[in-house]
């Protein structure tokens, strides 16, 4: 039987991953690295009762409570339990990632309103960078690198380069479909080229299992499909949404959350349309599509 229940992965002596299965929409995975005297964690989840259920696996370990907490991006279900780890700990981020949690605030209450998210304090990153920042824990490299405009206008990846792993944030779904409609659809394909110069073996996704390289070929095979279907649809004059319902999806029709192809394609036809990387698309807009992509019904956020 699968795993449902989030469980911990050593991945070396001082390292270990976070995973919250399915992996599907608000279930993020996490990551920490300890050497029992000083611990830096990688993402929160998206509800309080799930921060806390981090924090007790992590201190479950030996760890202790972590003074550094990375955000791989804005998104509230990476950045929803920040404040569980307060006044412990220093929030570290993108310097555009602190200016997206700070403008979006409460953005998965607005999405999903029925959702018990507990009591949320929007934290943004207080000590941010712009490309590269090291952290030392112990004796353990921590190399945060800003691939650029990618998933969101503010990812970060985190690398431990001594022991050939890296979290990639949103950067990459294992199991899932790509999601990149407030980032880049190019962007991202560069952030994935910058993922392979990095040569980790093993790969810790935002969401779904822990994998290994092959991940970036398989994201790569789904976003040159995206951007060749957004160039044919927009040639024909069609809608992302008209695109996207007469695609044939193949074998990435078992890609969890399928229906996130329309909000991929809208990014894809504002890149066509020579808008910014990044440039805002409406939310409104992209959850609708999603809707009627998933047979008319909302989005679900499994948290």
């Amino acid at each position: 039987m699968p795993a449902t229940d989030p469980y911990t992965v050593r991945l070396a002596p001082e390292v270990h991953a976070y995973i919250q299965p399915d992996g599907g929409w608000c279930l993020s995975n996490a990551g920490f690295v300890s050497d029992g005297e000083s611990t830096l964690l990688v993402d929160t989840a998206a509800t309080e009762r799930r921060a806390h259920a981090l924090r007790e696996a992590l201190l479950a370990t030996g760890a202790p409570l972590p003074r550094t907490v990375v955000n791989t991006h804005h998104h509230g279900d990476h950045t929803y339990g920040n404040s569980v780890f307060l006044p412990e700990a220093t929030v570290v981020g993108h310097d555009t990632c602190r200016a997206e949690v700070l403008a979006v605030g409460h953005q998965l209450h607005t999405v999903w309103p029925q959702t018990d998210f507990g009591e949320i304090t929007i934290t943004a990153p207080t000590l941010t960078y712009s490309e590269r920042l090291t952290v030392h824990v112990g004796g353990t490299e921590v190399r945060i690198i800003h691939p650029g405009v990618a998933h969101t206008t503010g990812d970060s990846v985190v690398h431990l380069p001594e022991h050939g792993i890296v979290f990639t944030g949103d950067l990459v779904f294992q199991g899932g479909t790509p999601f990149v409609p407030m980032g880049s659809l190019s962007g991202s394909l560069r952030a994935l080229d910058l993922l392979r110069s990095l040569d980790a073996s093993t790969v810790v996704p935002g969401h779904g299992p822990i994998t290994d390289p092959s991940a970036y070929d398989a994201t790569e095979r789904y976003l040159r499909y995206v951007a060749e279907l957004a160039e044919a649809g927009r040639t024909k004059g069609l809608t992302p949404l008209e695109t996207a319902k007469q695609a044939d999806l193949g074998d990435f029709a078992e890609l969890r959350e399928s229906e996130r192809l329309v909000a991929n394609l809208h990014r894809a036809y504002a890149e066509l349309d020579g808008l910014p990387l990044g440039s805002p698309l409406d939310p409104m807009a992209l959850f609708t599509d999603m809707a009627i992509m998933n047979g008319g019904r909302p989005v679900a956020c499994h948290a």
